[in-house]
């Protein structure tokens, strides 16, 4: 749907998401329908989404930080990158991480960048190794059971047909089409992406196991949210949670800040979930 949510129109064409996995790689199949499949950028970590692209963006501890992002065109053309902490925190994208092992492949169902006639979709497959997720923190390798934040955007460019060419129609907004929906237009907001809950079972429905955290991450979040509302107000983080108007939240988070760091921390269903000024996320058994 929208990034927006489904108060916003619904998309144009139609996204599939498949998903496998096995001891060494998550494998992701993308059906995008398409009338018209065209692509122009060719040169490794260029900005994909400057043509119509798909995007993936893994998180697999699920702290908001150290998350990874992946591009990719109808010409088999990948940017990848790493990211410490969101853009809103102050990180930068680091491009020159490659998601190494990865494997790719495009099937154009209909003819690339021919205007005049009407193709079907075009479809993406990634190898995605386990190993290279691995950087920065130790190894991800998932168990049955384990559960990892995850999302896919879809970006989708009007075009108009100049001189038998796709070219995007001036001063006009890109779509932009996801999985889990954002509520906001910003994919860099980690704890507003789906869950990926990884199965042995080889088919057949599979109970979804809401996490024991999730409550008191919810509450944490909404600290967070006030407190940078907070400090954009008076320059400084509110020490308490009558300051922030939070005093009804289901569970009550207690907060330590000077005015310029916070955190904030929720004793609940036997975990410890703490939250930060950067908004870095943990919990761990009492």
């Amino acid at each position: 749907m929208d990034i927006e949510g489904e108060n916003k129109p619904a998309p144009l064409h139609r996204t599939r998401v498949k998903m496998l996995w096995d001891e060494r790689n998550l494998y992701i199949l993308a059906e995008l329908e398409e009338p018209d499949v065209w692509g122009r950028l060719r040169q490794h970590d260029t900005i994909i989404f400057q043509d119509n692209d798909f995007e993936v963006f893994i998180d697999p501890d699920g702290d908001t930080h150290n998350y990874f992002e992946i591009e990719i065109n109808a010409l088999n053309t990948v940017m990848d990158l790493f990211m410490l902490k969101p853009y809103r925190n102050g990180a930068a994208a680091m491009l020159n991480w490659d998601t190494k092992g990865l494997r790719t492949a495009i099937h154009v169902n209909g003819t690339l960048n021919k205007p005049g006639d009407k193709d079907r979709s075009w479809t993406v497959e990634m190898a995605v190794p386990f190993s290279a997720l691995s950087f920065y923190r130790g190894r991800f390798t998932p168990q049955d059971g384990s559960q990892w934040r995850i999302n896919f955007s879809r970006v989708q460019w009007q075009t108009e047909v100049k001189e038998n060419q796709y070219v995007k129609i001036p001063r006009t907004p890109e779509y932009n089409w996801v999985w889990s929906p954002q509520g906001i237009i910003n994919m860099h907001a980690p704890e507003r992406w789906g869950y990926l809950q990884f199965s042995t079972s080889p088919s057949g429905p599979v109970t979804f196991n809401e996490p024991a955290t999730l409550a008191a991450r919810n509450a944490l979040w909404e600290v967070y949210y006030r407190q940078q509302q907070y400090r954009r107000e008076h320059r400084q983080y509110a020490k308490d949670l009558g300051a922030l108007d939070l005093m009804e939240l289901p569970l009550t988070p207690v907060i330590e800040a000077t005015s310029t760091q916070f955190t904030a921390v929720v004793k609940h269903a036997g975990y410890e979930t703490i939250i930060n000024h950067e908004g870095k996320i943990t919990s761990r058994h009492e």
